[in-house]
């Protein structure tokens, strides 16, 4: 039935394996021969049911993946389509089902044939999960916790792994695509998806209660500054004022918290840059959606299994100035590469962008403080600070707030120095009102009524923003 990509056998063939080799067989009774259970409330016997269903089709899905992993040949399968994919799991596994005397109805065929053909092509019980276009984030927490993110919001799914063995093995299908491994020796591992989405896992002894995955879903569609301003994460007023900013080239800063949407506004400030400019990333996981023509993408490497082969971001940063770019953007700057990063600031690289993890604009400015002191470099306080201020020009907050919503909360500009103390002022903020019955925050956006310092500079560049747009708004 299904010889085409059946694998090549020698002598009898796999099917006259005496049936008591199959112990799943054994356990997966008739689907149609099934009776309901006597006693106890109503619910409970549903719930009852539906929890035995599920265990069944689980072990009948073992089962079945087991028989094809026997029979496909994987290699040739390489350059089947998915319809001839899909058409050969179906005759697999109907073959099997008639071989166990499982019926099944149309309805559990279907979803058992789709996840069979998850579990030989995809990620398994991930796979729908990653396809739904509204999920953010999945967060698993052992073999039967399986959370997503919509909307800011953390859900449990009713998605489920059979046992720890089954995660473990879609954990190193993904990391061994890549050329990674994970085991007891090494326990960790971050890794990239095929479609872009960031993947990081920790397994047993490290993860107490089975392997604890992450996984940040790539956004196949940019978002870019008009949809950021329909969703209310900033004002036109502030559009215009950072597309200024970019626009004349000062080095921005986006801050914020995890999952506050500090790459998304990077992107956001991205389009802003001239089409003529060569522009260079440096990312530990490729996630800017750059769209100009001439942009070059690095990215940091990890060591290998014997440790040697590491290319940090310091590394790509160091090459990166020897490539003649009129702009260098870092992904996210955590460590010693600051030193590299507030040099090509300094030394005619205008326009640079990076993020760093802060709670506010004055917390950034401590961060990059503390990321020069351990990288190992001895300077007097007072040169520090000189040369983040000489370095820095706008440092953009972005928050994740308690109703799961993301604000751009604040927009500081850097003006120098005060003695040993770096001078700021504040642009535009956000103002929290209040909270609705449902929960969300209210707030509005408003200026400070604080003259942008680069006023002048705009000007000179051909953006001549009108004094209006620094006027706070009116108490309502």
């Amino acid at each position: 039935m299904f010889s085409r990509y059946k694998k090549p056998t020698a002598g009898e063939p796999a099917a006259a394996a005496p049936k008591a080799e199959a112990p799943a067989a054994a356990n997966v009774k008739p689907m149609a021969a099934r009776r309901p259970g006597v006693g106890g409330t109503a619910p409970a016997v549903a719930i009852d049911k539906e929890k035995k269903r599920k265990e069944r089709m689980g072990e009948l899905k073992v089962e079945l993946h087991k028989r094809l992993l026997d029979n496909l040949n994987l290699s040739a399968l390489e350059h089947a389509s998915e319809a001839e994919l899909r058409q050969e799991i179906v005759s697999i596994s109907t073959e099997a089902l008639e071989e166990l005397s499982v019926v099944l109805n149309k309805d559990e065929r279907s979803v058992l044939f789709q996840e069979l053909y998850h579990e030989v092509m995809g990620l398994g019980p991930l796979e729908p999960l990653l396809q739904d276009d509204t999920v953010n984030d999945i967060l698993v927490n052992g073999p039967q916790q399986v959370f997503v993110e919509r909307a800011g919001k953390l859900s449990l799914t009713d998605t489920t792994f059979k046992d720890e063995r089954h995660l473990l093995r879609i954990i190193d299908k993904i990391v061994s695509a890549v050329g990674r491994r994970v085991d007891e020796s090494n326990p960790y591992v971050d890794a990239r998806l095929a479609d872009g989405s960031r993947f990081n896992a920790m397994v047993p002894p490290i993860a107490v209660d089975g392997s604890l995955v992450s996984i940040r879903k790539f956004k196949k569609e940019k978002l870019g500054v008009d949809d950021l301003v329909k969703f209310g994460a900033f004002t036109e007023e502030m559009a215009a004022y950072l597309q200024a900013a970019v626009a004349t080239r000062l080095n921005v800063i986006v801050s914020g918290g995890t999952g506050s949407g500090k790459t998304t506004t990077l992107n956001a400030l991205s389009s802003f840059i001239d089409d003529a400019e060569r522009i260079l990333t440096i990312e530990d996981t490729a996630e800017l959606q750059l769209q100009q023509t001439h942009v070059g993408r690095m990215e940091s490497r990890p060591a290998n299994v014997e440790g040697r082969g590491a290319v940090t971001q310091r590394d790509c940063l160091r090459n990166a100035l020897r490539m003649r770019p009129d702009r260098i953007i870092v992904g996210e700057t955590r460590g010693e590469e600051v030193i590299d990063m507030l040099q090509a600031m300094n030394t005619g690289h205008d326009g640079s962008m990076t993020t760093i993890h802060a709670n506010s604009a004055r917390d950034g400015i401590s961060r990059l403080e503390n990321m020069i002191a351990m990288a190992g470099i001895e300077m007097p306080i007072k040169a520090v600070r000189s040369q983040i201020a000489s370095a820095v020009n706008l440092i953009v907050q972005a928050s994740r707030l308690q109703d799961g919503s993301r604000r751009m909360t604040s927009i500081t500009e850097i003006t120098g120095m005060e003695g040993d103390v770096i001078s700021m002022q504040e642009i535009f903020r956000y103002e929290r009102l209040g909270l609705a019955p449902d929960g969300k925050i209210v707030g509005r956006f408003t200026a400070t009524g604080v003259r942008s310092a680069y006023a002048d500079r705009f000007r000179a560049w051909g953006y001549d923003l009108p004094a209006s747009i620094y006027e706070p708004v009116a108490a309502e």
